[in-house]
């Protein structure tokens, strides 16, 4: 008798087969390139390291960054000062990392920023070494593989392989549900007599997004019925479905993107950026919903995360955010009108549509 097909079975076929399709899964979202093909730009510097519990941001509220014991897998991102909120809620962001690395404080300039203007982020990923936060690659980025993840799988079996010139992607260390379980988190933490977010999350203002690798998972995550409004950035799905899963541990195609009618945003770099083609594939079919697209001349697929404040990208995040889960029509300015802020700032290409 056939032996039931498993889901650890599943992985490790998966797994088996991932290093004969990575490379191909992210040729596929590039033109094949030219001899005098322009580079890609690279990040600006990261400004130098802080400790963990030093707020940074521009918003009314400094943020930190912390680890909680109840949520080991992630990290988080909040207003150092709860009580100067007074009444004020924190919407949620959910946060999927670039490359599917297992690692909560590669982002923190970027999310810190949006924390800072009273929202509650959530990185998958554990906080790793200070070298996690602006060094371009290496272990000390990527971190251990989550529970569960193909990489985790891969190790089991002895098969993770390491990156090469040709093969410069490694399978995925986290997977899409890791946003879930972050909303499921905050969810119980908001109602938990004794926490300091007791009554302070705005559970049912909800974004998930994610950058290269962690887009594709935010929209898979952006099915979850808790998710109000979802954001792409540098990143976009792959033409052949089946990928979604080898490359990046989400379970989501081109298919699903004209049913899942949430508001969006696309952001990426120029027509250099690997998934420029796929975010534009992805805002041609979405139906239904107000999807915003836009690109920064000068900025590669690297994006400004990094840098400063997170950067442009940190701008353009934070007003999207208060836009879309606080209900602020100055910050919805930056992206409605014939005369939108954002359409008006050098360097950035807007398209739109679905909006009012």
């Amino acid at each position: 008798m056939k032996a039931p097909t498993t889901h650890a079975a599943a992985l490790c076929r998966i797994a088996v087969a991932w290093a004969a399709t990575a490379a191909l899964a992210w040729a596929q979202t590039a033109p094949a390139p030219a001899a005098s093909a322009p580079a890609d730009p690279e990040p600006g510097p990261a400004p130098a390291w802080v400790p963990h519990d030093q707020p940074l941001g521009s918003g009314r509220f400094p943020a930190v960054m912390l680890a909680d014991p109840g949520l080991p897998t992630h990290t988080l991102y909040r207003p150092r000062e709860l009580a100067v909120l007074g009444s004020e809620k924190l919407p949620l962001v959910v946060w999927g990392n670039g490359a599917c690395v297992n690692t909560g404080n590669r982002y923190r300039q970027f999310l810190s920023e949006i924390a800072s203007h009273g929202f509650l982020a959530i990185a998958i990923g554990p906080i790793r070494g200070p070298e996690a936060e602006s060094l371009r690659s290496g272990s000390a980025v990527r971190g251990d593989p989550a529970a569960g993840s193909v990489a985790a799988v891969m190790v089991a079996g002895g098969r993770l392989p390491a990156p090469t010139p040709e093969v410069r992607v490694t399978p995925p260390y986290t997977m899409a549900n890791q946003l879930a379980d972050a909303i499921d988190w905050a969810v119980a933490e908001n109602a938990r007599a004794g926490s300091p977010l007791v009554g302070r999350i705005d559970i049912n203002r909800v974004a998930v997004m994610g950058h290269s690798c962690g887009g594709v998972q935010a929209i898979d995550a952006a099915r979850d019925p808790r998710v109000t409004a979802y954001g792409v950035w540098n990143s976009g799905l792959f033409p052949d479905d089946a990928r979604s899963w080898s490359v990046a541990g989400a379970r989501v195609g081109k298919r699903d993107l004209p049913l899942i009618r949430k508001p969006a945003i696309y952001i990426s770099g120029q027509s250099t950026d690997v998934a420029f083609r796929n975010a534009d594939d992805d805002y041609a079919r979405i139906e239904g919903a107000p999807v915003v697209r836009a690109w920064l001349a000068g900025s590669g697929h690297g994006g400004t995360y990094r840098e400063a404040l997170g950067g442009s990208y940190g701008q353009v995040a934070v007003a999207w955010l208060r836009w879309q889960l606080k209900g602020d029509a100055k910050a919805g300015a930056e992206f409605t009108g014939a005369t939108c802020g954002l359409c008006a700032k050098p360097g950035w290409n807007v398209r739109r549509k679905g909006l009012d």
